[in-house]
């Protein structure tokens, strides 16, 4: 071991969450409606399947994009041969411009000040290289995508301080609950480079208000840190309120000439809005040029290969694609999310209103045993090994308060997730029962010895009265 270094022997990747530890069990016993019928089903995952018929309509449409042709002729050849780490000019500019569509073009983009990446995953991590060294702090408000533990903190040594949010406002931001995380980073001796927030919530499913990002602006302005936006979920917002970029606050704030301007960074990808997770496009949109440059660099470690670029970048200019895509997607996601929400209520749990993502953030405290996250954790562990869900206890997301979980509706057909929410009302009902009958003999127990006081009281009473005679 000694001859390792210690990024390798370390436990920082956060490996054994639970969000983790799920995957790992779903995968020893998938669920398959012929196969392995008795599988666990993955409502883990934050996977979007609900268009891919509209994508793979597009590419029998057009041939010439999947076979990398141009005007019918192949540029293999062009696409197969090195291209330095700036990205393909026709798919910046067909990304930028999706982009500020699904901002619904109150915002734009300038492809100067984009870098490409493998994912939001680097994207993240670079930014954490760029802004940050060893031992420093980036504030998260709570609670937070598992994944952060690994993205932003394995191996740039960065520290996360949470921003405490809870239940009694939805779980949003406030003044109070910033100011304090930054005096627990101070307590810490750790300075504080940023503030990253994830609009829309992963894994709330809700868009952050005008309020909240007015206040974030003022907060980092005031403290002269950054401000880091994964907006990789903006386009799955299904109903209002509408999704506000933090470049639109900038904008309408008249910012642009300010210090601020340049230290506020938005994070995309393809992952989510389009569903292409597998082909790792992600992207840093800075208005920093020096982060620019130094990202641009970094991103040789992490390149979106030129095959890639070049059919996304024939996807994204169809304008008449991106439009019905777009539309169709916000449509799908409601109904799926509708469903979600029915069959939870029929089971009798309830979730925090959400208008955005491929997951809910349910609420089921009502089922805990006590009011603690051992309690969480016994409860996950029979949904994942008896109930055969995997779904993602709210500890692993760093929630301050135990029994909220993150349930995904969008990796699934309508039938899976309708076998899934049978399963659960089946479990929730057993466990009503349950508590039910501990409650009635609980009862009689307390009957039964209230009887045997009352006797005994009364043969000491008959004893006394004889002994008095």
């Amino acid at each position: 071991m000694g001859l390792l270094s210690r990024k390798v022997t370390c436990n920082s990747h956060g490996q054994d969450s639970s969000y983790f530890l799920g995957w790992q069990e779903y995968e020893k016993n998938p669920y398959d409606e012929v196969k392995n019928p008795k599988g666990i089903i993955q409502m883990g995952l934050a996977e979007n399947q609900l268009c891919f018929d509209l994508l793979e309509s597009w590419l029998a449409k057009n041939p010439d994009a999947v076979s990398f042709k141009r005007e019918e002729q192949s540029i293999f050849k062009e696409l197969a041969l090195f291209q330095d780490y700036h990205g393909l000019p026709a798919f910046k500019k067909a990304l930028v411009d999706f982009m500020a569509e699904i901002r619904g073009n109150k915002v734009s983009f300038d492809t100067d000040y984009l870098v490409l990446t493998a994912g939001a995953t680097s994207a993240n991590e670079t930014l954490m290289f760029c802004l940050a060294e060893k031992g420093d702090a980036i504030l998260l408000p709570t609670p937070y995508y598992p994944g952060f533990d690994r993205d932003l903190k394995w191996r740039t040594g960065v520290e996360i301080v949470s921003i405490q949010c809870s239940s009694s406002n939805g779980f949003q931001i406030t003044e109070s609950a910033l100011e304090a995380a930054y005096q627990e980073a101070q307590r810490k001796n750790l300075r504080v480079k940023g503030v990253l927030v994830t609009n829309p919530s992963n894994p709330l499913g809700t868009t952050m208000s005008r309020n909240e990002l007015d206040l974030l602006v003022n907060f980092v302005t005031d403290k002269e840190i950054h401000l880091i936006s994964d907006e990789i979920y903006s386009g799955t917002v299904f109903s209002s309120p509408a999704f506000v970029s933090i470049m639109e606050v900038l904008k309408d704030r008249k910012l642009e000439n300010t210090q601020v301007w340049e230290r506020v960074h938005v994070v995309y990808s393809l992952s989510k809005d389009l569903g292409l997770p597998g082909f790792r496009v992600g992207a840093i949109y800075s208005n920093d040029p020096i982060v620019v440059a130094a990202a641009t660099k970094m991103s040789s470690f992490g390149l979106v290969s030129s095959q890639t670029q070049y059919l996304l970048s024939a996807m994204l200019s169809d304008k008449k694609f991106t439009k019905e895509y777009i539309s169709k997607n916000h449509k799908r996601l409601q109904k799926r999310q509708n469903k979600l929400v029915s069959g939870l209520e029929k089971a009798g749990i309830s979730c925090l209103e959400s208008n955005a993502g491929l997951f809910c953030w349910v609420d089921m405290r009502h089922l805990l045993s006590s009011n603690t996250f051992e309690a969480e954790m016994e409860l996950w562990k029979r949904i994942v090994y008896d109930v055969k869900l995997n779904i993602s206890p709210g500890s692993s997301c760093h929630c301050t308060e135990p029994g909220w979980f993150r349930v995904c509706f969008a990796n699934m057909s309508e039938d899976t997730l309708k076998l899934a929410m049978q399963r659960l009302k089946s479990f929730v009902s057993s466990i009503t029962i349950d508590n039910q009958t501990h409650q009635d003999l609980k009862n009689m127990r307390k009957k039964n010895r209230t009887k045997w006081v009352f006797r005994l009281s009364f043969q000491s009473f008959h004893d006394r009265e004889q002994g008095e005679r």
